[in-house]
């Protein structure tokens, strides 16, 4: 039966687990690790509001996922006492969806779109008397009859969340009376993320573990809290249910997370480009297609942290490993190809500085 439960599942259990994930999410600026030039900018942009009770300027957070962008969103509504009020860009399909979401927001309330490079045309237009004028125009009736009413609006703050700024477009962009960046987290950071997520969840692991599932989480809390997760499971199976060095590198070895943070499709993606390609260059759909994956998710979801880890190179003529990625998987480097390598940069390089 399609909505059958197992018995051995209680109902209240996937509440009991909806709860444990909210509370690890900060609810307050103080508690919020990491991002210490952000939250400063915030603090001050939180404090000048308050002074003159006012509603808090449009925001929008750029940057990879899971850096805690809809944690600061909820954040801001928590510090200015207001109603959180969620939801997402490819959600909000027609401007009468985005007309039901602002005319029940009260004042100073938060609206929060993820994804909101997503929003298509239509909405996004609307959103902009919205944003500036705190008004709507709705059209009532058809044809002949048809007429336009003007809905003023409480004053809200819209907060925008975007992993991809340059999908925005300029006068949305411009809109915002705030933007800001959320960069990824330094070890240091996410090992404290660690240790107040173990705190919460009722688990003992000591500073080797912490450390090491934080050298191990790509800069990103939402991948700590989750390697933390699977390392819990492995000590209360295997071991007596504290996390510590040994525990920490055998669950993570079990789940394929290598020294750098690799998972399988990261090493696939490296083997695959040095064993079947030379190295590269190659195109995107070629690569996409020789281990499996959509463009899509590979340009999105893979490369932003082998591009940060120094271990691939985008060029105008495709992907290109680099001597740390065949170092990493234990590839020699062809000393023909990595002057090839060379003489390819300089050119890109000479290309570049003939465009500007």
């Amino acid at each position: 039966m399609p909505n059958e439960r197992s018995p051995l599942i209680r109902p209240e259990a996937d509440q009991v687990e909806q709860a444990v994930d909210s509370t690890l999410r900060p609810a307050t600026m103080a508690d919020f690790i990491g991002q210490e030039d952000l939250k400063e900018q915030l603090r001050l942009a939180l404090d000048a509001a308050r002074g003159r009770t006012e509603a808090l300027d449009h925001t929008l957070l750029c940057g990879p996922p899971g850096l805690g962008k809809t944690t600061l969103a909820q954040i801001l509504a928590h510090e200015m006492e207001v109603a959180f009020v969620p939801t997402s860009g490819p959600v909000i399909e027609r401007p009468g969806d985005l007309a039901g979401l602002l005319t029940r927001l009260g004042p100073g309330d938060v609206l929060f779109i993820d994804e909101i490079h997503r929003l298509n045309t239509v909405v996004e237009e609307y959103l902009y008397p919205a944003m500036e004028d705190f008004r709507i125009d709705v059209m009532i009736d058809r044809g002949a009859s048809a007429r336009s009413v003007r809905l003023n609006l409480n004053r809200f703050t819209l907060v925008g969340a975007t992993t991809r700024t340059g999908l925005l477009t300029s006068p949305l962009r411009a809109r915002f009376g705030f933007t800001a960046r959320v960069d990824y987290y330094r070890p240091a950071e996410l090992a404290q993320v660690v240790r107040r997520s173990a705190r919460i969840l009722g688990v003992t692991i000591d500073d080797a573990g912490a450390e090491e599932l934080a050298r191990r989480a790509r800069g990103t809390p939402r991948v700590a809290n989750r390697l933390l997760r699977r390392a819990r499971d492995f000590a209360e199976v295997r071991g007596d249910g504290r996390i510590d060095l040994s525990v920490v590198r055998q669950a993570l070895a079990l789940h394929q997370i290598d020294e750098r943070g690799l998972d399988g499709m990261d090493r696939r993606v490296l083997e695959t480009l040095i064993d079947k390609f030379g190295g590269g260059p190659v195109g995107l759909a070629t690569l996409a297609v020789s281990v499996g994956e959509e463009p899509d998710t590979i340009e999105d979801v893979y490369e932003p942290f082998l591009i940060e880890e120094g271990l691939i190179q985008r060029t105008p003529r495709g992907r290109v490993a680099t001597r740390l990625a065949h170092e990493h998987i234990g590839r020699p480097v062809d000393p023909a190809a990595a002057e090839l390598d060379r003489e390819r940069r300089l050119r890109d390089a000479a290309v570049q500085e003939r465009l500007l």
